[in-house]
């Protein structure tokens, strides 16, 4: 501010007191002009060094805030007895499991016990904060269940390393996420030392290998700050072949097409049949197209079991399961 006065009054000053010199006879005219057009080149540079001290100090705090983020423990860590895992049949248990966000809150998921057989697919549907994803955060450790266990082929995954347990899981979300980079570096994200034919393979079982040979770079192709030049369908298929390349024991598909139409959909479910063939698969959806051909539905209200069955078991003995089907009947039409 004080900086920007002078930048005002100095050369009224400067003509002031320069005409009276004028007037002595001491100094000309063209010295007065030399001196203001010299002052005036100055006032650009002092300014931005008296700005530099303002960056300096919004930068501190800036990075006070990023380093004190990267100095957070993680809340989730391996323990003291913590041992590898490194093969898997893929045999899940939730054993009378809970689960907070925080003290004093209600159950996001409470007492849920239930098994899922190695290479089985059990659809987990219910409403908007039914407990579907919390469920499904806990199989890879995002969360530990305030009480009871979770077991994969009967151990509690608490005593395995969290690299060899995340190592045997895959996750495609309903928002996927890409990288700034070609579709090649995107699909090496889940299996780095993959060679271009294991590409071109999980490519082609997800339905997106002939989009891509349209594209002008093939796997080359820039797909820009999260996928932003792919479609929403394409997207997802992409994210579906880095799982298939990743070749997980255990999938979780997180409402995976929920954002899609009817047509890009059709496309992804195309693309799940070979994801989900031989694995266990825990599918969380609201639309029922995807969940139709699970070895059983287990349906969650306020985080707790309230029906299990196949579609049409649960079209016949769950009335919730039965309003489900059609009021989503009622929308499609």
């Amino acid at each position: 501010m004080l900086l920007g006065l002078f930048e005002t009054a100095g050369p009224a000053l400067i003509f002031a007191g320069g005409g009276w010199l004028i007037i002595r006879g001491h100094i000309g005219l063209g010295t007065v002009v030399a001196f203001i057009t010299l002052l005036r080149r100055l006032y650009q540079p002092a300014s931005q060094l008296a700005g530099l001290h303002v960056d300096l100090v919004t930068s501190y705090a800036y990075f006070e805030r990023v380093f004190s983020v990267l100095d957070l423990t993680p809340s989730i860590v391996d323990g003291p007895d913590a041992r590898p895992f490194p093969t898997a049949r893929g045999a899940i248990e939730f054993r009378d499991v809970s689960f907070a966000y925080g003290r004093g809150t209600t159950d996001a998921v409470s007492h849920v016990s239930l098994r899922i057989e190695a290479g089985e697919t059990v659809a987990i549907v219910g409403g908007s904060g039914s407990g579907k994803s919390t469920l499904a955060a806990l199989l890879p450790r995002l969360y530990d269940p305030t009480h009871g266990a979770v077991l994969i082929d009967g151990i509690d995954i608490r005593t395995i390393t969290l690299a060899s347990l995340r190592s045997h899981i895959a996750v495609v979300h309903q928002d996927t996420y890409l990288f700034h980079g070609s579709i090649e570096d995107n699909l090496r994200y889940a299996k780095p030392e993959a060679t271009l034919a294991e590409l071109v393979e999980a490519a082609r079982a997800a339905q997106i290998h002939d989009f891509i040979q349209t594209l002008p770079d093939a796997y080359g192709t820039i797909v820009g700050d999260r996928g932003y030049q792919l479609s929403g369908g394409e997207r997802q298929r992409l994210a579906i072949a880095r799982a298939i390349l990743r070749n997980p024991r255990i999938l979780i598909l997180d409402e995976a097409t929920s954002a899609l139409d009817s047509v890009n959909e059709g496309l992804v479910l195309a693309a799940l049949e070979p994801l989900l063939d031989g694995r266990t698969s825990l599918v969380i959806a609201h639309r029922l197209s995807t969940v139709m051909n699970a070895h059983r539905i287990v349906m969650l209200d306020h985080g707790r079991i309230v029906a299990q069955g196949t579609h049409d078991e649960l079209s016949k003995q769950s009335h919730a399961y039965a309003d489900l089907v059609r009021r989503q009947t009622l929308v499609a039409v």
